[in-house]
């Protein structure tokens, strides 16, 4: 039985209705899907931004970190160098203070006069020559002779050996010395100085840990006090 205009024209709004329907759900199907692809998406984004940021500051905060113990090291180490300087400055304060002493010895005549003696035979010891030359303040050629003189036959005495010595009246120490010898042998290449200014610097030297220890007490990390 053929089918009326109006059931064709039924039949194809039904159709088309249909149609338009299944085109709609896969309309939002798409949409959904494209929505949590979306969503993923952003959310990966994000993450793999969130890590680059944190790793970003955490990079930041051990830069800062390594700034800080930089600094702090560097401040520390100049707070150490501050304080070394200052106590040498103290010991050299406390050197230059012993060396003004040293002019009172001169002023004692019977102390100095043994004081040389001692001074002239040590250096005869040291030298272990047969002709010696002395030199000494001017104003201290006659108990520095005296000195010689009576140091002569010890001498010889003690390396059985015999002793010639010239007293150098020509080239005198310097008068601000304050006081002591120096003693040369022949060619006078060869010196020992026995001035209280040298005495004292060799005295300082030789004393030096004991000074620190008493001045500053005992350094904690020196193992080896050699």
């Amino acid at each position: 039985m053929a089918l009326s205009d109006a059931d064709v024209q039924k039949q194809i709004k039904h159709m088309m209705a249909f149609i338009e329907q299944e085109a709609n759900e896969k309309a939002e199907e798409i949409d959904a899907k494209a929505e949590e692809e979306f969503n993923i998406e952003k959310g990966r984004l994000v993450q793999t931004q969130r890590l680059k940021i944190m790793e970003y500051y955490e990079k930041k905060e051990k830069q800062i970190e390594q700034q800080k113990k930089i600094q702090m090291s560097n401040l520390m180490n100049q707070a150490r160098l501050k304080v070394l300087k200052a106590r040498d400055d103290l010991i050299a304060d406390l050197l230059n203070e012993s060396r003004q002493r040293l002019g009172k010895i001169a002023k004692d005549p019977a102390k100095y006069a043994s004081l040389l003696e001692g001074l002239v035979l040590q250096g005869f010891y040291q030298l272990l020559e047969n002709n010696v030359t002395v030199r000494c303040r001017k104003q201290d050629l006659v108990v520095v002779k005296a000195a010689v003189q009576k140091n002569i036959p010890i001498y010889k005495a003690s390396v059985k050996k015999d002793l010639d010595v010239r007293i150098d009246q020509e080239n005198f120490l310097p008068a601000e010395i304050s006081g002591g010898v120096e003693i040369y042998n022949a060619d006078q290449k060869i010196k020992v100085s026995n001035t209280l200014e040298s005495r004292l610097d060799l005295l300082a030297q030789q004393m030096m840990p004991e000074i620190r220890v008493a001045l500053f007490g005992a350094n904690q990390n020196r193992k080896f006090m050699d």
